[in-house]
């Protein structure tokens, strides 16, 4: 699936990439400051999480609890290497029925299972942007 949007657009956005969705583990790819973790936070929004959704960059990992449920929110941009993942216990994450969403998943990219989502974002211009998925 492809989607050219807006910021106005996110909630639809969000709303199509869940219900389509066959996996619970989201990757998102694209160059930095392309609105990842904007989707994210629309994406977290979207299933009804309520607190103040911020990137993970320096802590690795954030939870977000909803209903019962939970959210997981890994930024892996600062890593240097997989080791530091095993540190957080990330394969215990990946084990969870939680939905994980992952930026920088490149730099884990052994570690992840294969029924992955991955949604790619470019920039088309200073308003617009395209994911497919």
């Amino acid at each position: 699936m492809t989607i050219t949007y807006t910021l106005q657009d996110l909630p639809d956005v969000a709303e199509k990439i869940i219900s389509n969705s066959t996996s619970k583990i989201i990757l998102f790819d694209g160059e930095m400051g392309v609105g990842k973790t904007t989707l994210i936070k629309e994406i977290c929004r979207y299933l009804g999480i309520k607190d103040n959704i911020s990137s993970p960059t320096y802590s690795l990992v954030n939870e977000y609890k909803c209903n019962g449920d939970l959210i997981y929110h890994f930024d892996f941009y600062r890593i240097k290497e997989e080791e530091e993942a095993y540190q957080i216990g990330f394969e215990e994450y990946l084990d969870s029925d939680a939905w994980i969403f992952i930026e920088w998943s490149k730099k884990v990219a052994r570690l992840l299972p294969k029924n992955c989502i991955t949604i790619t974002i470019h920039l088309l211009d200073d308003k617009k942007r395209i994911l497919s998925f």
